[in-house]
């Protein structure tokens, strides 16, 4: 597949014109212009020569197992080619012809049809339709109907979006950016960004694999192909649709915190995926892998004549977890012994407005050789005295086996510096923060490469146990589980849970709470009560026989005023659990991926706060305790002001254990514990509060 798509010996334009501006006389003009050394071939029923070149007058002109076909045709004559492709066996076809899905209507049903008329052609891949074409520096292939043709470069670059392409195609020209391979994908009948991670991988003249998503068909097998890919060459992607605006309404807090960002987020970082914002950072950071080595830590270095940006490189830095080195002392008294006075010799190292062209060079290589700095930002402003271009010189010689980001501020004055560092392969940015953000990408995905690569982890659960609740809720046309079903759902596969028991009357409440031993917690038990403390349906530390009586009816009558049409079976009477930290963790359904899996700080502020973390689930052991010291508040956990620390082993083997559950129940929409109550290191972790919904 990747010879025929990117080295081909044949390339056939079904749809070639004679006249200038229709997509089959551009796309074979752009072949024939880069010097392509494989044959040509046009198809067209009323020219056999066009722009010089031999053509057929049909594809069963064509010579049988042709590498590539490109056609140009209307939307409604393509399936009957690509049929006619396959009848002649080709083996890679590229539909730039627009006016199928994305159109809607009869362009649907058009794309049906040119499936099965691929379905009919085996062998034969397909790239597009309604896309822009295809790009491969290497061998000057062209087959795009686009007004530019790129450098060439080692960034292989996909995208769903040909609009993108087209602009990226122009914007790199100025932009000293070059490609390798250059993809657009289309309506990704066939090919999708999967198959684009694994034929760049496989392409020796790729270093970095770029990409632009809007969506991704098949979660799972990308999140699958992508660990693979990242552990031979860095991805970098941009996804975009993550707003808010297209998150779904959900029961559970899980649910209403999970959306499409948070799924994207959690997949690329089990994968090894870099994660960019912006177009910027795409190529900041693609910049950045393709042209230095990768850091060996978090340490920066940062080499300034102005306080101002150093202190905004220093603030990216903390932003972005990074560590602002400090410089050991043979390295401070070496900068001392020749920088002027008021300079400052610590990091972020101040060189000052009057620095020269060589004290940048000798700062620098003074800074590159502590230890401490894994790799340094050089930041050079506009003086009256200072020429960039010097600056440049001075420290490109410098740049060697750690990283080096150049940074000259402003416009038309450094211009020509940047492109001298560009050319020696040291990056250059306009401003400090895209430095240090392409530094952070470096380093994150160092520590990828570093990580030891571990499957899920899977806990045993009483599978039948979970099967037989679901059966009978089926059975029922219910969706949504009580709380007790729940509960028996979480202890089948060993998470903890309070003791409780369901009481229909005052009378049975009471005989619980003798049971289970005062003071004890009481909840509304009614599967149309989605959150119980919103109507006052949760009451804590009941002590005693007349309290529990009196808070069962007061309750149950409560909430039959509030919402009359809910069926209430009566309450659960709960043991309270003391000394535990608040957590919640939950399941919702993606898409995409499947099961994302959360974790944060519990109880009735969790959506305000919205310090949660998020994972694909199932996970290893090692993604459940980095779930768990990724959020914010983790310090609360770890234990502060004398509190002991909370039992994370315990909070980590009840990720694994939820993560599980989804696994081994795909039909799972929703889960949510909340509270699970974390208790003092040894002691466990109690589900409080349990909720399930079914898809």
């Amino acid at each position: 597949m990747y010879e025929a798509f990117f080295r081909p010996r044949q390339v056939a334009v079904v749809g070639a014109s004679a006249q200038p501006g229709k997509v089959g006389h551009d796309v074979l003009a752009n072949l024939l212009a880069q010097g392509f050394p494989g044959q040509i071939i046009p198809v067209n029923p009323k020219a056999e020569r066009i722009l010089g070149a031999q053509g057929v007058r049909s594809v069963a002109e064509l010579p049988e197992g042709l590498d590539l076909a490109v056609i140009t045709l209307p939307a409604a004559a393509t399936p009957q080619a690509v049929r006619e492709l396959g009848a002649k066996r080709v083996k890679a076809c590229l539909v730039i012809s627009a006016g199928f899905k994305e159109v809607g209507g009869r362009g649907r049903e058009l794309e049906k049809e040119l499936g099965r008329a691929l379905a009919e052609s085996p062998g034969m891949r397909l790239i597009g339709p309604n896309c822009v074409g295809i790009i491969d520096t290497t061998v000057g292939l062209n087959a795009t109907f686009a007004g530019t043709y790129p450098a060439r470069g080692q960034l292989g670059f996909f995208s769903q979006s040909g609009a993108m392409c087209l602009a990226i195609l122009d914007w790199s020209l100025d932009n000293q950016v070059g490609f390798s391979k250059f993809v657009s994908l289309g309506n990704k009948l066939d090919l999708s960004e999967t198959e684009m991670l694994e034929l760049m991988a496989a392409d020796s003249e790729t270093k970095v694999i770029l990409g632009y998503l809007e969506a991704v068909e098949d979660g799972r097998r990308f999140l699958a192909t992508a660990r693979e890919v990242t552990r031979v060459k860095p991805v970098v992607l941009v996804k975009s649709g993550v707003t808010g605006a297209g998150a779904r309404a959900a029961s559970s807090h899980t649910g209403a915190l999970a959306g499409s960002d948070a799924a994207y987020d959690a997949a690329f970082r089990q994968c090894g995926v870099l994660r960019a914002r912006t177009m910027r950072e795409l190529f900041n950071l693609a910049l950045a892998l393709a042209q230095q080595p990768l850091p060996k830590g978090p340490g920066l270095g940062i080499l300034t004549n102005s306080g101002g940006p150093g202190i905004l490189a220093a603030d990216a830095a903390e932003t972005h977890g990074l560590h602002m080195v400090s410089l050991r002392p043979q390295t401070v008294d070496d900068l001392r012994s020749f920088l002027p006075p008021i300079a400052s010799a610590y990091n972020p190292v101040d060189i000052t407005g009057g620095a020269t062209a060589a004290m940048y060079g000798r700062a620098l290589a003074s800074m590159l050789g502590d230890p401490s700095v894994q790799g340094a930002v050089v930041i050079s402003t506009p003086t009256a005295t200072l020429k960039a271009e010097d600056v440049a010189a001075q420290i490109c010689p410098q740049a060697r086996g750690k990283p080096v980001f150049s940074v000259f501020m402003g416009q038309r004055s450094v211009s020509e510096a940047r492109r001298f560092c560009v050319g020696k392969g040291l990056p250059s940015y306009e401003f400090p923060e895209d430095a240090v953000q392409a530094f952070a990408g470096m380093e994150a995905y160092a520590r990828w490469l570093a990580s030891k690569s571990q499957g899920p982890e899977l806990v045993a659960g009483d599978k039948a146990a979970v099967a037989a609740i679901m059966a009978e809720m089926r059975r029922q046309g219910r969706r949504r589980m009580s709380e007790t079903e729940a509960r028996a759902c979480f202890a089948a596969y060993g998470i903890g849970v309070a003791r409780s028991q369901a009481a229909e009357t005052s009378e049975q409440a009471v005989a619980a709470a003798r049971a289970i031993g005062f003071p004890v917690v009481m909840k509304i038990d009614s599967p149309a009560v989605s959150h119980k403390s919103d109507v006052g349906g949760v009451a804590v530390g009941l002590a005693g026989e007349a309290q529990v009586a009196e808070t069962f009816l007061e309750m149950t009558a409560r909430i039959r005023r509030l919402m009359p049409e809910a069926w209430i079976r009566g309450v659960l009477v709960q043991e309270m659990v003391a000394g535990g930290r608040e957590t919640i963790v939950g399941l919702a359904r993606d898409p995409q991926f499947g099961h994302l899996l959360m974790f944060g700080l519990g109880g009735i502020y969790v959506e305000v706060l919205k310090d949660v973390s998020f994972r694909v689930a199932p996970i290893s052991r090692a993604e459940a305790e980095e779930m768990v010291r990724s959020i914010r508040s983790f310090p609360l956990l770890r234990g502060v002001r004398g509190q002991p620390p909370a039992d994370l082993a315990a909070l980590g083997q009840a990720l694994l254990a939820l993560g599980s559950l989804a696994h081994d129940f795909p039909g799972l929409a929703e889960a949510d514990i909340n509270p699970l109550l974390v208790l003092p290191r040894g002691q466990g972790a109690v589900a409080v509060d349990a909720r399930i919904t079914l898809a």
